[in-house]
């Protein structure tokens, strides 16, 4: 399979199954649902069932911690894209606009160690503090 449709393929399932845990969800079940209903009229009403069952696997894992289970339906999602792609490259044009018609996916938040910084300035202190990088120039 051309690289180009891997990633293409890759791009959309990352986006489709992000969106899934947002409230854009319905908005990119419907855009998945009417692609399938063009490109595989026969199968889209199931993909749309899947892709509800997806958002509530989804939501429970994102609840319980479990950070592997968004990767793994990513894959999923990942390889059906692919192997649709194969069987029809001329999809791939299709697959774009959709991505084109759904919000941007915003960045999953950095989850680590949690920071708490307590600062007391006093006469002519100043005080800098971050919970990343800073930088400081100037006096």
């Amino acid at each position: 399979m051309d690289a180009a449709l891997v990633a293409l393929a890759s791009s959309a399932a990352t986006t489709v199954v992000g969106l899934l845990a947002t409230d854009a969800w319905e908005q990119a079940k419907s855009a998945v649902t009417a692609f399938w209903q063009r490109s595989r009229p026969g199968q889209a009403e199931t993909v749309g069932a899947e892709l509800v069952a997806v958002r509530t696997e989804l939501l429970a894992a994102r609840r319980a911690g479990d950070e592997t289970t968004q990767a793994g339906l990513t894959a999923e999602w990942r390889n059906r894209l692919q192997r649709l792609l194969a069987a029809d490259p001329a999809l791939a044009d299709d697959l774009r606009e959709l991505l084109a018609e759904l919000p941007p996916l915003a960045p999953e938040p950095v989850r680590g160690n949690r920071v708490e910084m307590h600062g007391t300035a006093s006469d002519d202190a100043r005080i800098y503090m971050s919970g990343g990088d800073m930088h400081i120039t100037g006096p």
